[in-house]
């Protein structure tokens, strides 16, 4: 536990040396000189960007889909299985052998339905997982053109309340929505 004191109290001194002294400067203490920090609200950025609202209703499309095809699919089940029972109740089979085959056709008609269900579970997680890489990749490729010019040291993403305070001035997601979108747009 002593070891970890020495370094944090290392960062404190850091910090308070980097503090700006200036009487007429009401605000918090200045970065060290040259350091530029600036944020991007992730929330906000998601909420806007169009790459990313495009994508999502792809993907709600995708799981209606999916969803549509397995309703239709276990309705065919559960008729095969009510007409099973029919027939069974009604002694309609020509032998206990009779029923017993289509007892195993219906246990396959099953067994496949679940399979159809696994596959497009998984195919919808590996379709937003990818997705979620191509935002990224975007994002991450024009931040870095972005602050070619900028000449920011750090950007952080602001998620949520990760961040306990930041100023405000700082915020550079509206800049970014912007660039994005239209980076986004010119490539459609």
């Amino acid at each position: 536990v002593q070891t970890c004191a020495l370094p944090i109290s290392a960062i404190i001194m850091a910090f308070a040396q980097c503090t700006d002294n200036n009487p007429q400067n009401n605000t918090a203490p200045a970065a060290p000189e040259g350091l530029k920090i600036a944020y991007v609200d992730i929330d906000t950025l998601l909420a806007n960007y169009d790459f990313y609202k495009d994508i999502s209703e792809e993907m709600l499309r995708k799981e209606e889909n999916s969803r549509l095809l397995l309703t239709e699919e276990a309705n065919k089940f559960q008729k095969d299985v009510d007409d099973y029972n029919k027939k069974l109740q009604n002694n309609v089979f020509s032998s206990q052998e009779r029923a017993m085959q289509e007892q195993t056709r219906l246990a396959k008609k099953q067994q496949d339905l679940q399979d159809l269900n696994d596959r497009l579970t998984q195919e919808l997680t590996q379709e937003s997982d990818n997705n979620s890489l191509k935002i990224s990749e975007a994002i991450q490729s024009f931040l870095r053109d972005y602050n070619k010019t900028a000449g920011y040291s750090i950007i952080l993403s602001k998620v949520g309340d990760n961040i306990l305070y930041i100023d405000p001035v700082m915020n550079i997601t509206k800049e970014v929505i912007e660039g994005l979108n239209r980076r986004y747009n010119e490539s459609k």
